[in-house]
């Protein structure tokens, strides 16, 4: 009987999620004992036709991961959602468009500008970019259109499961496997982790107090953080109750606060403003305490580049979705 066909593939992502595949340790000999990998460009070599000669749906399930930024990533996971009985959205990238897609606060214009004539530390007198076509002798050289928005995964092709995380855990990648090659899979759309928040999970959450408030808000370099105690608590931004559970609290039990990879639960549209409504509901002080405006300012200031905080993983997946800029 012939093994079902898996594929890997690698898009706008800084390569994590494929660590997190060889992380299986020696749970990946069992993997790959049991599936026929035909394409994982980071440890094999495959090429595009090789996918291109396969039928409609013969690959049981393709995994991808990292946010669309290019005009090849489009092209390759089309073709895969062609070849693929399904598609499973590998990562917070692929899922939410994770850090790539804070690059939605910009424009292909102003990225490179930035990144190819303004750095100090670049050598471009000439200023060039990078261009789709450029004639050299004997023919033409060609690269990829540089999208001006960045996409996830779903907002380019159907995706049929989600595996969120930063990178995923071994063990929800396992558990996935598992389930795809036992037919055991949960209805399309689904989420493939607990559908409860961090803070139902967190080790701390015995000591967050009934009722919070932060007077003072803290960054983790400013403090001596308490390992015992929440976060929000000591003044440190949080993203605990607006987060999914089922990255086993790897950040909390290294003395850091959520950031929020895990994406929202079931439900929520948009986990930036989530995080945003939580934080601005526990910010002040006392009810019999009154503050100045400059006081209030003064404490929402101490929110370090919010865009950034509250929409660090998220930001192509919500409502926002990019900041609005005249477009060419």
């Amino acid at each position: 009987m012939a093994k079902p066909k898996v594929a890997f593939y690698w898009c706008a992502s800084c390569g994590g999620c494929e660590e997190a595949v060889v992380d299986l340790n020696e749970d990946l000999l069992k993997v790959a004992d049991a599936v026929d990998i035909v394409l994982w460009p980071v440890a094999l070599d495959f090429k595009r036709k090789d996918i291109e000669a396969l039928g409609d749906g013969e690959i049981a399930v393709s995994f991808i991961n990292g946010a669309v930024r290019l005009e090849e990533q489009e092209e390759m996971v089309k073709l895969l959602r062609e070849k693929s009985k399904l598609v499973v959205a590998f990562g917070a990238c692929a899922h939410l468009g994770g850090i790539p897609g804070l690059g939605n606060f910009w424009t292909r214009d102003t990225i490179f500008q930035r990144l190819y004539k303004e750095v100090p530390t670049v050598d471009n007198p000439e200023g060039i970019t990078p261009q789709e076509k450029t004639a050299v002798d004997g023919g033409e050289l060609t690269l990829p259109e540089f999208y001006d928005t960045v996409k996830t995964l779903d907002q380019t092709i159907p995706v049929d499961y989600y595996l969120p995380g930063c990178p995923p855990p071994p063990d929800l990648i396992l558990n996935a496997v598992n389930a795809i090659l036992a037919g055991e899979l949960p209805e399309k759309g689904a989420v493939l982790a607990p559908d409860k928040a961090l803070c139902d999970t967190c080790p701390r959450k015995e000591t967050k107090p009934e009722k919070l408030l932060i007077k003072e808000i803290k960054r983790p370099w400013q403090i001596k953080i308490d390992p015992e105690k929440c976060f929000l608590e000591q003044g440190i931004i949080c993203l605990g109750p607006a987060t999914r559970s089922g990255c086993g609290e790897t950040c909390i039990k290294a003395n850091q606060p959520c950031r929020g990879c895990f994406g929202p639960v079931d439900g929520v549209v948009d986990q930036g403003a989530k995080a945003l409504s939580m934080i601005a509901s526990i910010l002040g002080l006392e009810d019999e305490e009154k503050m100045t405006d400059e006081e209030v300012k003064e404490l929402i200031n101490g929110i370090a580049d919010p865009a950034g905080t509250f929409y660090r993983f998220s930001l192509p997946a919500s409502l926002l979705r990019r900041k609005r800029m005249e477009m060419k």
